[in-house]
């Protein structure tokens, strides 16, 4: 296994839900520490690496630490586990399903559970995959042998499924792409970045996936020039689906989202910098979900903002697949644009009065 590869498991593997991104706080310090001319973070956990540029503005690159996942509200006295969700699922990909529970003496591993179909009426199978109805088991028969394995109430739950490459070696199976890709780009970028005017802040945020409120406490201690939301999109080339988003046909520059329209003038130099350096790019809108570029534009006097991501099959579920093709391709975009940028074209951007590149 190569070092990004060995970085995608790492990364894809640590169990860190909205709130409880501490595991992944560490390991992305573990990671920018190096490579970083110093370390920028939040009280919230929102971490990032600076390298210095000579000039006066600042590009920040924000991945996001958390992960989908859930958190213990109950303990029956069966030793039934009840949670809630912590970000959006589909209640219909959550029955049984692998998840990890991370108590006070470690991680415990347990299946979500609910009645069978075998006993449902009618109307109880149109409620049987709804959370209320659902519980976790982790293999016991009372609360005391629960409690015994350090599981308390308010415990963060995650998935469990494991990295792995699949038959075409592009393609790669984690649980966590949504957005553990964000935060192995923003490291990388950080590595190779060269740019002596503009300095660079690259690193990931907190609590993305729970209305993304780690991106307004990170834009207000990083005061960014400009930003750069790293996350997934959709793979839309799938049965059943309409749209353009193909895995291997490199990144995504998102138009629109829920919450943001990105910058006129920043994605037009983004897509200039693509045209000139001969890099593939598509060109997705989401209308049912957002990104961190929203409230980090937002923030402050208002921040120029958009989003680059990567098409992924499966989000919001217990396994999600990416092409490292579509990766790499992101990551030499970001690496073309940051170099392409310099004091007098931040400017240009931020007022607008950005044509094209000279």
């Amino acid at each position: 296994m190569d070092q990004q590869l060995a970085r995608f498991k790492a990364l894809t593997d640590c169990n860190a839900p909205s709130g409880f991104e501490g595991p992944m706080t560490r390991l992305m310090k573990s990671y920018l520490e190096p490579v970083a001319d110093d370390i920028i973070q939040d009280n919230t956990g929102s971490i990032f690496g600076r390298k210095k540029g000579t000039g006066k503005h600042a590009v920040m690159l924000a991945g996001h630490l958390d992960e989908i996942g859930f958190m213990v509200t109950a303990i029956t006295d069966d030793g039934f586990i009840k949670f809630t969700n912590l970000g959006y699922w589909w209640a219909n990909v959550m029955l049984s399903q692998k998840v990890t529970i991370t108590g006070s003496r470690g991680a415990v591993r347990g299946v979500i559970g609910g009645k069978p179909p075998h006993v449902l009426g009618v109307q109880e199978k149109e409620q049987a995959a709804s959370v209320p109805n659902m519980f976790i088991d982790i293999g016991v028969d009372s609360k005391a042998e629960v409690l015994a394995t350090g599981i308390r109430i308010g415990d963060a739950v995650t998935p469990y499924s494991e990295f792995e490459v699949m038959t075409n070696p592009d393609y790669l199976l984690a649980k966590a792409w949504d957005n553990r890709f964000g935060c192995a780009l923003a490291v990388e970028a950080l590595e190779t970045y060269s740019n002596e005017e503009i300095t660079v802040v690259a690193g990931a945020v907190t609590q993305e996936e729970t209305m993304s409120r780690g991106a307004k406490t990170a834009a207000h201690t990083v005061k960014p020039s400009l930003a750069i939301a790293l996350d997934v999109g959709l793979c839309t080339k799938t049965p059943g689906m309409s749209g353009s988003t193909k895995m291997g046909d490199g990144p995504i520059v998102v138009l629109i989202d829920a919450w943001h329209i990105s910058h006129p003038s920043f994605r037009r130099f983004v897509t200039d910098v693509a045209e000139k350096h001969d890099i593939k790019v598509q060109f997705d809108y989401l209308t049912g979900g957002y990104t961190d570029a929203g409230n980090i534009a937002q923030s402050l006097d208002g921040i120029p903002a958009l989003s680059i991501g990567v098409p992924t099959r499966y989000i919001h579920s217990n396994v999600s697949m990416m092409n490292r093709r579509d990766y790499n391709g992101a990551l030499e975009l970001v690496n073309a644009v940051l170099a392409e940028l310099t004091d007098d074209r931040v400017d240009q951007i931020i007022e607008q009065t950005y044509e094209h590149l000279s």
